[in-house]
């Protein structure tokens, strides 16, 4: 089975003195999730937590609910042409009646360690697939100061980091600021996916009480797997995209960026936060 890290030979060049030294990288391979037997999607991903992954990734195309919804995950053997496996070919089994979506028309289904899954057509496609609509009743409510803290905590957590600094992590805090979970991957939307499909796994969905902190920015395909996972609070150390925000807005997602520090913007949702008025700048 691939590796966390891997070692590469590294020349490197300080003050001007050339040395050559072993470092450690962070390991990337794809990930084949096939559906029932048919090929679905191809991910570039750092391996390990493979089958809470490949769970993960179908609660965010609408596949995957309940835990009573996943019969088996298995990895595929025969994966090379000479029959060895490589640990990088997953087959998830639906419970018979578990009813598909059509998710295979309308996207390319190829994603990268960079952007995520590419292509979707529009907010539509989450609007009609959302098995948990963000209802978090009484709304869940944090205070900024709580907020501020978490991306220390985050960074504390992240052990392959520290070996590589080559890594994107994504934690799941309770609304009180417990630490639940945390996941580390090459791309930021598989770390998610690892967290959502243990989450799924362990009967846990959906995620109405909790805040999904991502390292980076907060993209379309981020905004759109809190939603399906009913998390009310996605906060990013970096910016959102435009697509985000307006998810965001439109299904009552709360969405905070350039949480650092004391300071943070929050793009949507606003009536989860305890804030305290400002004199207004003209």
């Amino acid at each position: 089975m691939g590796r966390v890290t891997a070692r590469r030979k590294v020349i490197q060049i300080r003050d001007g003195v050339v040395s050559s030294r072993p470092d450690t990288l962070v390991a990337e391979e794809p990930l084949e999730i096939r559906l029932n037997g048919k090929p679905l999607a191809i991910t570039m991903r750092t391996p390990g937590d493979d089958f809470p992954l490949a769970a993960g990734f179908l609660v965010s195309e609408g596949v995957l609910a309940h835990a009573s919804d996943l019969q088996s995950i298995v990895y595929c053997a025969g994966a090379t042409a000479d029959g060895s496996n490589t640990y990088n070919v997953v087959d998830v089994r639906t419970t018979p009646g578990v009813v598909i979506p059509d998710i295979t028309l309308e996207r390319n289904v190829y994603t990268t360690s960079s952007c995520g899954l590419c292509g979707k057509a529009s907010l539509d496609a989450v609007r009609t697939t959302t098995r948990w609509p963000i209802s978090d009743a009484p709304p869940v409510r944090v205070e900024p100061d709580l907020l501020a803290r978490l991306p220390d905590r985050l960074r504390a957590a992240q052990r392959v980091f520290d070996r590589t600094g080559g890594l994107h992590a994504a934690a799941l805090f309770a609304e009180e600021g417990d630490l639940l979970d945390i996941r580390e991957d090459v791309g930021r939307h598989n770390a998610v996916d690892k967290l959502v499909g243990r989450a799924l796994q362990n009967g846990g969905l959906p995620l109405s009480r909790t805040v999904l902190l991502v390292s980076g920015r907060a993209s379309f395909e981020l905004a759109q797997k809190a939603v399906m996972a009913g998390i009310p609070i996605l906060a990013a150390v970096s910016a959102p995209s435009s697509l985000a925000v307006d998810l965001a807005a439109e299904t009552g997602l709360t969405l905070i960026g350039f949480l650092r520090g004391t300071s943070m913007n929050v793009y949507a949702g606003e009536h989860r936060l305890t804030l305290r008025a400002a004199a207004t700048q003209g």
